[in-house]
Parts: structure tokens; C-alpha cells; sequence
């Protein structure tokens, strides 16, 4: 068992220091792929001729905690298989360009216990374009569930503060019930985004994460969420997006049907969820939209 003081890396319960920019670089087949990565087939994403064509908003999710300083010794780091995603937020604040070069800037801002022999570490991350316009502001939280093994970190101090949050969801009927049926491929196309860990794609990986077989990426199952929200809210039209913020409750596999039901709550806001059958696979989660135009 390892044991790890993220006090002693966030020592006043603040956020740690930025990271050093980083430059990341994409073109349209990168913008593409990552919308049929998340399943869309609205035209406005998947084909560049398309007179409306706009990077998908949550294009950028897979770049969150990018440069962030983070010292090994105080905060576990874990093999890709026992890595996994726990929440995730994002916040459009300009329109991303359609390809080109942003600056990505990460640092630490908590790590806690979560149950025994695991933690969570969240990172926040800001993205800028070539004009310095701050494009996107992104929050992800992972769990750190083991160094070898499943659960062989050893509880540590936790340090710093969370953005994780409980919403109840509203006692009615939802406003918006809609399905995405996961392909049985899915994974394999939203890997070539770049997210390669071998969880989503190797059994035998899968087995030493503790699944019986692959999962799809949170980062995917975030995607599809994202896109039948703009659809069913917005019309699919990217301007309107602003904001959106989830937990993974439970694994979604190749072959899933998923069921997003949204309450909405005026002003632009829906609390929503995602099952799987009669399993909650995203909880504590919101959209939020505004009128085209509206971001500078």
C-alpha cells in the first residue's frame, strides 16, 4: 500500500500553481472525427462543406489537466486501466476556431479520499486561442483507484477544494426523453482522438480495471449526452451551447441504448440524467444554452 499527502502539495487548501502553457494543434479531420466519435450525424459537425459547419462544442474535453504540475510523490498516478473518469465539466466561452493552434494552461485544484484505497483529483484547465480570446474553461475529476491494483493507495489527506457537486433532480415527469444507441464499434472510432487507454478496448485491460469487458470512455458517453442535449434544446446549433457538467455513475458498454431525460428549468438551464435500462449512468449533471450570438 502507497500512501500519498496531497497536503503537502496544495498546503493552504488552494488550487496549486498553473502549469506552463501548452500548445495543441488540430485541423478539420481531427474536428471531424471527434464528432463521429460521439456518435452525431448532424451534417453541421461531420461534413466540412456543410455552410454551417462548427467544431462540436465539447471538442476540446480530451485536453483537460494538460501541463498541470503534479508531483507523483504526493498525488497517485495510476495506469491507464484503473484511471477512470468520475466528473467532468465544461464552459464555451468564445468559439473555438474551425482548426489551428490554442494554448492550454492546467493546474491541481483538490485531491480527496473517495472510498478505500482510491482518490480524486481534479484539475482546471483554460483554453485560449491564437488572438488570446479565452475560449473554454474545463474542470474533470478522475479517480485514482490504484498504483498496481485495484485499491492499493492507501487513504491520504486530502487538500484543496472540489467542483463537484449533489443536484436532485425534480419531482415530475421529464421535459426531454431521448435515446442514443451506442455502436458496437463506438469505442474504437472515439479512441482515434486521441484517448488510448486500453480499457475501452482490450479485455484483458478491462478485467485489471475490474470490468468484465470493455467500457466506453466517459469522455464518449459526456459526447453523446452533449450532442442529443443541443439537439433537443438548441436545434443543434453549436452558438447556442454554454455549459455543461456531469458525473459517471455506472460503466455505459458497445451495444448500450442510452436514455438522457432533461427537467427543464428556465433561462436556459436543464438538470438531466442518463440510464441505461434502469441504471443511472450519468447523475448530478446540467446544460445550460443561450441565444446565437451571445458569446463575444
Amino acid at each position: 500500500m502507497a500512501t500519498y499527502n496531497a497536503r503537502a502539495a496544495l498546503p493552504n487548501d488552494e488550487a496549486g500553481p498553473w502549469g506552463p502553457p501548452v500548445k495543441i494543434a488540430y485541423d478539420q479531420r481531427d474536428v471531424l472525427l471527434y464528432a463521429a466519435g460521439i456518435g452525431t450525424r448532424d451534417l453541421r459537425f461531420v461534413y466540412e462543406r456543410h455552410p454551417e459547419f462548427s467544431v462540436f462544442p465539447t471538442f476540446p474535453i480530451r485536453w483537460g489537466g494538460a501541463g498541470a504540475p503534479l508531483d507523483r510523490n504526493l498525488i497517485p498516478n495510476s495506469p491507464g486501466p484503473l484511471n477512470i473518469d468520475a466528473e467532468r465539466y465544461l464552459e464555451m466561452l468564445h468559439p473555438l476556431p474551425l482548426e489551428g493552434e490554442v494554448s492550454v494552461r492546467s493546474r491541481v485544484i483538490g485531491a480527496h479520499p473517495r472510498g478505500r484505497g482510491n482518490g480524486f483529483v481534479e484539475f482546471e484547465s483554460d483554453v485560449t486561442d491564437a488572438d488570446g480570446n479565452l475560449c473554454v474553461r474545463m474542470v474533470n475529476g478522475s479517480f485514482r483507484r490504484g498504483v498496481e491494483q485495484l485499491g492499493d493507495i492507501e487513504p491520504f489527506e486530502g487538500a484543496g477544494r472540489t467542483y463537484s457537486e449533489r443536484i436532485t433532480l425534480p419531482d415530475r415527469d421529464p421535459d426531454v426523453v431521448r435515446e442514443a444507441h451506442i455502436a458496437d464499434n463506438q469505442a474504437h472510432i472515439y479512441r482515434l482522438s486521441g484517448d488510448y487507454n486500453p480499457l475501452h478496448i482490450d479485455p484483458e485491460a478491462a478485467r485489471f480495471g475490474g470490468f468484465d469487458r470493455p467500457i466506453l470512455h466517459g469522455l464518449c458517453t459526456f459526447g453523446h449526452c452533449a450532442q442529443v442535449l443541443l439537439d433537443a434544446l438548441c436545434q443543434g446549433d453549436a452558438a447556442c451551447f454554454r455549459k455543461i457538467k456531469v458525473r459517471f455513475s455506472a460503466p455505459v458498454f458497445l451495444g448500450d441504448t442510452l436514455e438522457v431525460r432533461a427537467w427543464d428549468e428556465g433561462n436556459g438551464r436543464a438538470l438531466f440524467e442518463a440510464r441505461v435500462g434502469d441504471t443511472t449512468v450519468v447523475s448530478n449533471a446540467y446544460f445550460e444554452c443561450g441565444s446565437p450570438g451571445s458569446l463575444p
